[in-house]
């Protein structure tokens, strides 16, 4: 039956274009609440990718269970994907054969909305999880739901919980936001990554509420004009780019804004991170602007000795980093150094700017302090603590 829906882009003003979109229900394909619903809903899809025009597949309201899938595309017209239901995961990770639960792929024109959640059942695959051990040779867990390849996309109004590793993953994306988006894991968790954007252009992440046990957004190489605003992260490890320099041939990062964001008790605030000994690289144009601190260890870092397992070569990063902003930036520190600037002596920071800073640390060993290192930092407004001062400021170059 043909209906009016809303189709997004969804930006703050509430906008919304009315289309009519020809609906393909999983229900109407044999799934039921309480059942496993894997091959209807790729029958609805096939369906629905091959129709002309605006289709949508719906998931109504209801809980289902749903096996590893892939949805590929390119599709004949927009494709609108409503889950109002709770859809989940196989609970036990040797049920998968590879490192997502649901993948979008090749689609140019998806929206995902609709309320609903896909849950990820991962408390089984976080005991198994063994990467803090055997980073190198650990299993990858699934990832909640992936976008590969998606152009002109919008995600909003959907619940990533309990994901088994990263939640929302977009790889090779143009023009996509998400926004509205809930992402719920608990603290102990690992390696579940909020949203994590690799290599994708014209993305944007706003209004959206995570809380999980790694990076509440995570920028891999090859991001090119990310935008984050007004995200709310704890737990989490705060808000990343990088890791960066560890494969060959990465791309650059450039140009990642971040603006009015909070971050509660998280284990790390705003942050960029390289390998040491690292291929070479670059990461520039980036800003983090209007950042709420709430108890956050290490709310300023650029780290580019990040060495999170103890085991790394200790040559010197050799990822570029330049064109760096930290603007009004104020609140509580969990740790003594509110400010880590380590730049790598082969390639020092350039262009770095730290406008008003205010961060203060009230625990038993004193006042905050910081920490500068191969950067010459330019100043405005005022910071607390004072930023590479010495003898806070270490060496510099």
């Amino acid at each position: 039956m043909d209906r009016l829906e809303p189709v997004p882009p969804l930006q703050s003003e509430s906008l919304f274009v009315l289309c009519r979109a020809q609906d393909f229900d999983v229900t109407k394909y044999g799934g039921a609440a309480g059942a496993d619903i894997t091959q209807a809903l790729l029958n609805a899809w096939k369906d629905a990718c091959a129709a002309t025009g605006t289709a949508q597949v719906i998931i109504p309201k209801g809980t289902y269970t749903l096996n590893e899938v892939k949805f590929l595309g390119p599709c004949k017209g927009q494709i609108n994907f409503r889950i109002e239901g709770v859809v989940q995961a196989p609970a036990d990770p040797s049920a998968f054969k590879s490192d997502a639960w649901v993948v979008f792929e090749t689609i140019t024109g998806l929206t995902v909305f609709g309320g609903g959640t896909f849950d990820g059942q991962g408390q089984q695959a976080w005991k198994a999880n063994d990467c803090s051990l055997h980073f190198d040779t650990c299993r990858l867990l699934p990832t909640n739901v992936r976008f590969n390849f998606i152009t002109n996309g919008v995600i909003h109004d959907i619940t990533s919980l309990n994901s088994k590793m990263f939640n929302l993953f977009l790889f090779g994306g143009n023009n996509v936001t998400f926004q509205h988006v809930t992402v719920t894991a608990p603290e102990n968790s690992l390696n579940t990554d909020g949203i994590h954007v690799g290599r994708s252009t014209g993305v944007k992440i706003l209004d959206t509420t995570i809380g999980t046990g790694d990076d509440c957004v995570s920028a891999g190489d090859g991001t090119k004009d990310l935008t984050v605003s007004k995200v709310t992260c704890g737990p989490g490890h705060g808000i990343s780019i990088g890791s960066l320099g560890k494969y060959d041939n990465e791309e650059p990062v450039v140009g990642v804004h971040v603006s009015d964001c909070t971050l509660t008790n998280t284990a790390n605030g705003v942050r960029i991170k390289t390998w040491p000994n690292s291929k070479p690289g670059s990461a520039s144009d980036i800003s983090f602007i209007g950042i709420v601190m709430n108890n956050v260890s290490n709310p300023i870092i650029l780290d580019q000795n990040y060495c999170p397992h103890a085991i790394c070569d200790k040559q010197p990063s050799r990822v570029k980093v330049s064109g760096v902003k930290f603007e009004n930036i104020h609140g509580t520190s969990a740790t003594q150094e509110c400010v880590i600037i380590s730049c790598s002596p082969a390639v020092p920071c350039e262009n770095v700017e730290i406008g008003e800073i205010n961060l203060v640390y009230n625990g038993p060993l004193g006042p905050g302090n910081s920490t500068c290192l191969n950067v010459k930092p330019t100043f405005t407004g005022h910071q607390v603590p004072p930023i590479c001062v010495p003898p806070n400021a270490g060496t510099t170059a």
